[in-house]
């Protein structure tokens, strides 16, 4: 094993755990299990699943087209509305989405799988390397899109679609942002999102410069000089502190960091974990990373949440998988400070809260977690420099309802703005409509900014 000191190590589980803990979480449907799974559908005229979706992807026509033996007919159905409609049905949240709206969701009944119909079909579609879309004739304008995430990456789509040049500024050695780094490696096996920006880029059109970050390599102004417009996708790169003594100590890492390893690690086993690992959040994140430490080999994970069940980010279907995979979750309760030892990370105090007067708020009762290994899940905030005057709201870019922003000719979408969730469907979302609004400026000529309150 190679061990790194305080009960942190690699090499906990022998090859074969490996493979089988990282297995993909949900297998694609073979055609048997899919036509089964859409006869399920009612076909509903008013499709509250299809209102949940925040995408509006026309779901009763795809499942349909599945019932119907078309899956590629089906696939084009998403990816008229959803071009990162591959990593979407394994990532969505569609148990707080589409899958909950759907009317067969009841106590006595399941909703219809509308994520696994959804993989079957653009997984087929992917694998042929079936392409729907033509570029139009080349309009002689250009795009500048600074991120190659979900936003940025259907911005771009859409944009070359009509037959506008982009070139996408991406900070980071692969493209795809959030669905590269960031997400469990057990919900996107195979090299997945490297393979999609592959089909997306596909149309032509599209150039992707890595190792470009804004701020470092180039400006905003740069840009609006260089491109007939710009589009921002960048998401976030700050990750929130704990604001607790020991938060220095070897041992307290930041989760997002540890997903973006082990997302990238050829071998899982060279990715060292604790036995003992305390994770501060209730989001994504905090699942995402105390779940993997456990498929790792982690002996004993806790997940410490400052308030209770029904207030965490992460969905309750999440939150069951955590527990599955003997992940311990407990809420109301708060760090105070990291204990250590030698340097490195020996225990956290954590103080419980409570509700008093609507406010969350200490009680003063302490009691402390063993850990050698801490990470903190607790948010990401947006940082960028090079955005010269740019009109920030609440720490994110201000953009009005079609994506513009204060600067004339600059668009934005996905985590880096202040509008919907920071989900990877609403990313796509805002990036396809920014490009829409950016098409109809180019179409029509340029039009002055609108300015953004």
């Amino acid at each position: 094993m190679d061990r790194l000191g305080n009960g942190i190590e690699a090499g906990r589980l022998t090859p074969a755990e490996y493979e089988s803990n990282f297995a993909d979480l949900h297998p694609r449907f073979d055609r048997h299990e899919a036509l089964v799974a859409s006869d399920r559908c009612y076909f509903c005229y008013d499709a509250p699943c299809m209102t949940a979706c925040p995408t509006s992807i026309d779901i009763p026509m795809f499942i349909r087209q599945i019932s119907t033996g078309n899956p590629l007919g089906s696939a084009k159905t998403i990816f008229d509305q959803n071009i990162l409609g591959g990593m979407c049905a394994r990532v969505c949240p569609t148990e707080t989405l589409c899958e909950e709206a759907c009317v067969r969701n009841t106590a006595e009944d399941k909703p219809v799988e509308i994520g696994r119909l959804q993989r079957y079909a653009t997984d087929i579609a992917m694998e042929t390397g079936k392409q729907f879309y033509a570029r139009k004739a080349p309009t002689g304008k250009t795009v500048a899109i600074v991120g190659a995430g979900p936003a940025g990456l259907a911005a771009a789509h859409r944009l070359a679609m009509h037959g506008h040049s982009v070139v996408i500024f991406e900070a980071r050695e692969k493209a795809g942002g959030l669905n590269e780094y960031g997400i469990a490696t057990y919900k996107a096996v195979d090299d997945f999102a490297s393979r999609e920006v592959d089909y997306v880029t596909a149309i032509g059109g599209i150039e992707i410069r890595n190792g470009q970050a804004l701020g470092r390599d180039f400006s905003l102004a740069d840009l609006t000089t260089r491109y007939d417009t710009v589009f921002l996708g960048m998401g976030l790169a700050g990750v929130n502190g704990l604001g607790v003594e020991g938060e220095d100590l070897s041992g307290v890492e930041d989760a997002v960091d540890f997903i973006a390893s082990l997302r990238q690690a050829k071998d899982k086993a060279t990715i060292p974990v604790g036995r003992r690992i305390v994770v501060i959040g209730g989001g994504m994140t905090a699942i995402d990373a105390a779940i993997q430490s456990k498929l790792l080999g982690a002996e004993e994970v806790t997940i410490c949440y400052r308030r209770g069940r029904e207030n965490m980010n992460a969905s309750t279907y999440e939150q069951d998988l955590a527990t599955a995979n003997g992940v311990i979750i407990r809420h109301w309760l708060a760090p105070k400070a990291i204990l250590g030892k030698d340097g490195r990370v020996a225990g956290i105090e954590v103080e419980y809260t409570a509700m008093r007067d609507g406010k969350l708020v200490g009680t003063g009762e302490t009691g402390v977690i063993a850990a050698d290994q801490i990470f903190k899940a607790i948010g990401q905030t947006f940082a960028a420099s090079g955005l010269g005057a740019l009109t920030m709201d609440k720490g994110k870019i201000a953009v009005d309802a079609e994506g513009r922003t204060s600067i004339e000719g600059v668009w934005a979408g996905g985590d880096c703005i202040g509008l919907g969730e920071d989900l990877t469907v609403s990313a796509v979302a805002q990036g396809r409509d920014a490009a829409e609004s950016i098409n109809r400026m180019l179409a029509a000529g340029a039009q002055p900014a609108v300015a953004v309150a």
